[in-house]
């Protein structure tokens, strides 16, 4: 058996696997030769040279490269229309899930498909190869046969010229004779020995069907040449009468003539029913494919409603329940584990509304209480008073002890009545009944009595209170009482947990707002402490001492005045390095607020300083230029950095620097966090 032959490369137009030659048959592999080759190695256009150290520089994304704007506005146009697909893709998870299951379908209908097709393919080869070898070895047998009894019957001289001729009409009778019983089926060729020069004279080259003998390849027929068993190979049949090539089966034998002469007989066997059958197994895979990949699609579909449905009517409710709507409930069908979880979901929903109208029934007999007592207090508490008043004017007349009793009594009694004082504002505040009346002042008029106030306690803890940013009128339509009782409020406070260390009150105007800043450098405030500061009651720490009494009630008076305006009241701190307490009120009374003009870190804070360094460490690096102009750059204009999603009055809120995207990702950080 000689050496096997394979098909042309697979994706070539024509190619057919390789199959494994049988006992009685030796295949036979033709191989390509490769192509020309699209140009010489390495080389390159001096634009293509130009663009490779353009790029590995990386000047082309940089910010100063003249290409770095316009890519990132390149990017942010093709992102742009995709955002609202990803936004659904993350939000809906039946898209998810559908998405998943069509494209899982589609894998395994298309691995299914390929093995089916190859199955189908090999099998229709098979069949094709043992009807073709079996079609050819009878051929073969009959050209033996033909030629020896034409040998045996022959009585002529084989040297005459008359022999050559009658050995060319026994090969064309030959290929009639074996031609004539397969119509359409097959082809029969005869050529020469390889090593024998073809034309159109050679007496070996006879075809039947208007077959090329281009379509027999030379390595064939140097294979049929070196041995005697049949050979065959896949290949391209081609036609002398301009038909288009089509794929085939070719087997041949090297025979001897009447002559004894050696000569190549071949069949070729035409595969375009095999064809057809292939394209229409594929059609159909495809289609019957396509209608599963649909069906799994819709019933994906149907199943993930089926529970995606309830999910989102519970996530309906719940936003409905948070939004106070506490009378909504989950409509309950069946028995299974969805029908469970909706009457879970309900039952939840019904104890909640108990303990909220129960909270809410408790609140309202705690804020009434309040205010009763508040009303009812104020009556003896006058009696009080005026007693204590006419004990405290005749103190000169008693004993030491009675007399320092007298102005002890005097005391609590201005405590008592400042407590009273923030019941009945927060009793009012509860109530709805909190009015305001607002009137354009200068602000820094009433810094500087709440000032004048705190000096004396100032004075008492070593501190000093400095003013910034007063040299411009600071005016805005304000509650005078009820802002300056807001500012008292801060600056005694600073004072208080200041340790002795100045006080800074700094004024900010920008746009529609205007903004005061309380900074100390005291205790500072603890992580969570700048959102629980402003709660009713609340202290730092309960075992400090206080000079100045208070009721726990200052600040959360301070941040319902701040929202009755409009405005903010937002704290910031950092242990050990003090506090800033930020109140940013509108201009006009019907102006909304959109972002601070001073920001609620202060520079100095620990952050702002090695932030600072960084910076300064950065400049320091860069090695100075010859020449170059070192003047110092333009301050930057501060502008209202926009903050939508801070609410009026709530602690919480942070409003971050103009410019600093730094420092903005890291209040609305401190924000998250509760500081």
């Amino acid at each position: 058996m000689g050496p096997s032959s394979a098909a042309p490369a697979p994706g070539e137009p024509g190619a057919r696997p390789e199959r494994p030659a049988g006992p009685e048959v030796t295949a036979t592999r033709s191989t390509a030769s490769p192509g020309p080759s699209g140009g010489a190695p390495g080389r390159r256009s001096a634009l293509g040279r130009f663009g490779d150290r353009f790029l590995r520089g990386g000047r082309l994304l940089e910010d100063g490269a003249p290409g770095g704007p316009v890519l990132r506005l390149f990017a942010r146009w093709v992102r742009r229309p995709l955002l609202p697909a990803v936004r659904l893709w993350r939000r809906n998870i039946q898209l998810r899930v559908v998405a998943g299951t069509l494209l899982m379908s589609l894998v395994v209908v298309l691995v299914l498909g390929f093995v089916v097709i190859g199955q189908v393919r090999n099998g229709l080869l098979d069949a094709k190869e043992k009807a073709a070898v079996s079609q050819a070895a009878g051929g073969f047998t009959v050209a033996k046969d033909k030629a020896n009894a034409a040998t045996a019957s022959d009585s002529g001289d084989a040297s005459d010229p008359g022999a050559a001729s009658n050995s060319r009409q026994w090969r064309t009778d030959l290929v009639a004779q074996l031609a004539s019983g397969g119509q359409g089926a097959y082809n029969v060729v005869t050529l020469a020995p390889a090593s024998e020069e073809t034309g159109a004279g050679n007496g070996g080259e006879r075809t039947s069907g208007q077959v090329s003998p281009d379509s027999v390849a030379e390595k064939l027929r140097t294979d049929v040449d070196q041995g005697t068993a049949p050979y065959k190979t896949y290949t391209d049949i081609k036609y002398v009468d301009g038909r288009a090539p089509e794929p085939g089966l070719v087997v041949g034998q090297r025979l001897e003539d009447i002559d004894h002469k050696p000569y190549q007989l071949y069949y070729l066997f035409p595969l375009s029913q095999e064809e057809k059958t292939l394209s229409l197994v594929k059609r159909t895979l495809a289609t019957a494919g396509l209608f599963v990949v649909v069906l799994l699609g819709a019933i994906a579909w149907f199943l993930v409603r089926q529970v995606v449905t309830p999910v989102r009517m519970a996530a309906g409710i719940a936003e409905r329940l948070s939004a106070g709507r506490l009378q909504e409930r989950m409509k309950v069908t069946g028995e299974d584990d969805i029908a469970r979880l909706g009457e879970a979901f309900n039952k939840m929903a019904q104890s909640l509304q108990l303990k909220i109208q129960q909270l809410e029934e408790l609140s309202r007999m705690q804020r009434r209480f309040v205010s009763d007592v508040s009303h009812e207090l104020r009556t003896p508490l006058t009696t009080v008073r005026m007693a204590a008043d006419v004990i405290h004017d005749a103190r000169s007349d008693f004993d030491p002890v009675t007399a320092r009793s007298a102005e002890l009594l005097g005391d609590q009694l201005d405590r008592f009545e400042s407590l009273l004082a923030d019941l009945l504002e927060i009793s009012r505040f509860d109530a709805g009944a909190a009015a305001l009346e607002a009137e354009p002042i200068d602000l820094r008029e009433t810094v500087r009595r709440v000032i004048s106030g705190a000096e004396p306690l100032a004075e008492r803890k070593g501190s000093r209170i400095r003013v910034v940013g007063d040299e411009q009128p600071v005016v805005a339509e304000v509650d005078a009482r009820r802002i300056e009782r807001v500012l008292r409020n801060l600056v005694v406070n600073a004072v208080e947990h200041g340790e002795g260390n100045d006080v800074v009150v700094r004024f900010g105007v920008a746009g529609g707002a205007v903004a005061i800043a309380v900074r100390d450098y005291g205790v500072g405030l603890k992580p969570g402490e700048a959102t629980r500061v402003f709660s009713r009651f609340w202290r730092a720490d309960p075992a400090r001492a206080r000079t100045t009494g208070g009721s726990g009630l200052g600040l959360s008076i301070a941040v319902e005045d701040a929202r009755l305006h409009g405005g903010w009241l937002q704290a910031w701190g950092e242990p050990g390095g003090g506090s800033q307490f930020r109140l940013t009120l509108p201009r006009t009374a019907d102006e909304p607020l959109r972002g601070s003009p001073i920001p609620l870190e202060p520079e100095d804070s620990r952050r702002g300083r090695a932030g600072a360094q960084a910076d300064a460490g950065r400049l320091i690096a860069v090695p100075a230029q010859s020449g170059a102009d070192r003047s110092p750059l333009p301050a930057p204009p501060r502008a209202i950095p926009a903050d939508p999603t801070a609410l009026p009055g709530s602690g919480a809120r942070v409003v971050p620097r103009a410019g600093d995207s730094a420092t903005q990702a890291s209040d609305r950080e401190d924000t998250a966090r509760g500081r």
